[in-house]
């Protein structure tokens, strides 16, 4: 086991290192139709609230997105996408604390999750510090044009096709030879815009267009990514492959439910305890496997863990998690791991 390859950034006009421990990036969905949690903080002061939540359960950075890019989800508008995030955006930044202590990336960041440069200017005007983009800049290559101009930095994503249909369409023969294509492609537009290759985050984009198999590979060889020389970002948290996994189910080679593969959105089916789901007392979307039944949250989140524990070890600097609280044990261990691999 190698020890990771250490970067510095910079954050809200701060100095970040990453690679001294792993950085927790918490996801907030501001959408009605997220696969996990869309729906419930759509409502921008209750999305602030659960937003400074995530802070105070031990997230560094927040993503906040207006637009779902699960599998079969349609895109929005520019202007729908603004009218969900700015506020949430504005209001986070407001009443985030300055500083967390000598543990924290300090103060936590927020990142804007958008592939439209217009979405990505206002957010950043409004107090985002991070630009998250799930396209690597072929939806709008412009993105990058905002990322050069404030200096803020920017994740490319590896994703192949489009959220719509890509669980539909065939997947690739060799994934490592499509991501390598792909950031290839990605680097060359945001350097060719004026993006410093020191602003530069590579995610592989975990079930954005690959088999369940596929996602094993990614997570198996994520060292491959050190050859770029740049930070690496894993979001693996309440994907379809872990889930199954959790839920008993083989690797195999398809990553996409039945209902995902027609475009449609599966239904959460409810597991009851009395009158209430055991999933809802505990304030979080009910999970769901290939087969249709619920997982209890315990096992999901156990799920979670382990995989982002996995790609800790494996090398990557920001894990993008939905539940912070839960999964921070197994970052910490992970980071304890590497800082004593000499």
């Amino acid at each position: 086991m190698r020890s990771r390859p250490q970067f510095e950034l910079r954050v809200g006009g701060r100095r970040v290192r990453l690679g001294e421990r792993t950085l927790v990036m918490g996801v907030l969905n501001v959408t009605p139709d997220s696969f996990s949690d869309g729906g419930r903080y759509l409502d921008s002061a209750r999305a602030i609230e659960h937003g400074l939540e995530l802070a105070r359960r031990g997230a560094d950075w927040i993503d906040v997105g207006g637009e779902s890019t699960r599998p079969g989800s349609k895109p929005v508008t520019a202007e729908e996408e603004l009218e969900r995030i700015l506020p949430v955006i504005s209001g986070l930044r407001r009443r985030l604390p300055r500083s967390r202590g000598k543990l924290a990336a300090d103060p936590v960041a927020i990142s804007i999750d958008t592939t439209k440069a217009e979405v990505a200017e206002a957010a950043v005007a409004a107090g985002a510090a991070v630009i998250n983009d799930v396209s690597g800049l072929r939806f709008d290559p412009r993105l990058a044009d905002v990322a050069a101009r404030y200096g803020t930095p920017l994740v490319l994503m590896h994703l192949r096709g489009r959220p719509k249909t890509m669980q539909q369409r065939p997947f690739a023969r060799s994934i490592w030879r499509s991501i390598r294509a792909g950031f290839a492609a990605s680097i060359h537009r945001a350097l060719a815009r004026g993006v410093r290759r020191s602003q530069l985050i590579l995610d592989p984009g975990l079930g954005f267009g690959k088999t369940r198999r596929q996602n094993f590979e990614i997570l198996a060889g994520l060292e491959r990514l050190r050859s770029y020389r740049l930070p690496i970002l894993v979001g693996s948290s309440r994907k379809s492959f872990v889930r199954a996994i959790v839920a008993g189910e083989e690797v195999g080679e398809r990553s996409a439910l039945p209902s995902q593969r027609a475009g449609r959105s599966p239904a959460l089916p409810l597991e009851r305890a009395g009158k209430r789901s055991v999933l809802a007392r505990e304030g979080h979307a009910l999970p769901y496997n290939g087969r249709g039944r619920a997982l209890p949250y315990s096992r999901l989140c156990s799920g979670d863990a382990a995989a982002v524990a996995a790609a800790i070890l494996r090398g990557a600097h920001i894990v993008r998690v939905h539940d912070v609280a839960a999964v921070l044990p197994a970052v910490r261990i992970a980071d304890a791991i590497l800082s004593a691999a000499v």
